[in-house]
């Protein structure tokens, strides 16, 4: 399948519907705290959503329950808003979709409750560093496989692993689009596989693991935890290849 080429309206379309997901992890980013649920969170960030005029695109997709997944500690990805009491000394992954105007955004945080621990710090910060690396480095005609390979080496030079049969991916007038953009490198030549082009539009999301890189799916179906049991993190950032760089869409100016 062809990765779509978007022209300068629907970036903007795309910018748009990314915006709001942008004011919605700033706005749980400065209100959520110790004390709260997961449900609570998931309600004041699905109330946010509606009320800006979106959609959360979440809700419903593939059968989730809830309009934003809150992954805590050692739920890497997917979580689903319970009635668990967030508690100082917590790290809280909040991954947010929305639809505006049949354009999708996306984007994704992992946030201190209170004060944390210095390893906690650290392991957040490989999640948003090699998020922010991996922006800084994309130009045109770098293959997508080529980008995989220096995510996965820059999470493994910072001690840690990137969580494997999870994804990044293309988004546009679908949630998830083509291509599919892993945290690492398998079986595959890096300069294999199809080129970073203009007006391409897509999710990068590094998923840090501690000690092992094998993902192990709860009961419920959804919470995504590492083979090691221990805590995780996560950030995401949807970008569109303009002028032939990276230019995050899941921002506010």
């Amino acid at each position: 399948m062809a990765i779509p080429i978007r022209k300068a309206n629907e970036i903007e379309k795309l910018r748009n519907a990314n915006v709001i997901v942008a004011k919605t992890l700033n706005y749980l980013r400065e209100n959520v705290k110790a004390g709260m649920t997961l449900k609570e969170v998931d309600a004041l960030g699905d109330k946010f959503i509606t009320d800006l005029g979106a959609r959360p695109s979440f809700k419903g997709l593939y059968g989730f329950p809830n309009a934003i997944c809150t992954s805590l500690n050692e739920v890497i990805i997917h979580g689903i808003p319970t009635d668990t009491v967030l508690k100082e000394g917590d790290i809280l992954g909040l991954d947010i979709g929305t639809e505006l105007d049949g354009w999708y955004g996306d984007a994704a945080i992992t946030m201190p409750i209170g004060k944390i621990s210095k390893e906690d710090e650290d392991l957040i910060a490989c999640a948003k560093d090699s998020l922010y690396h991996a922006i800084d480095i994309i130009h045109e005609g770098m293959r997508f496989k080529e980008l995989s390979k220096a995510i996965e080496d820059f999470i493994v030079a910072r001690g840690y692993q990137p969580l494997v049969r999870f994804c990044g991916h293309g988004i546009g007038k679908k949630p998830h689009d083509e291509p599919e953009i892993p945290n690492y490198v398998e079986n595959g030549n890096v300069k294999s596989g199809p080129k970073i082009k203009n007006g391409m539009v897509f999710c990068i999301e590094p998923m840090i693991c501690q000690k092992k890189r094998e993902p192990i799916i709860l009961e419920n179906n959804w919470d995504v935890i590492s083979e090691d049991g221990l805590r995780g993190s996560h950030y995401e950032h949807t970008v569109a290849i303009v002028n032939g760089r990276a230019e995050i869409l899941s921002t506010v100016d």
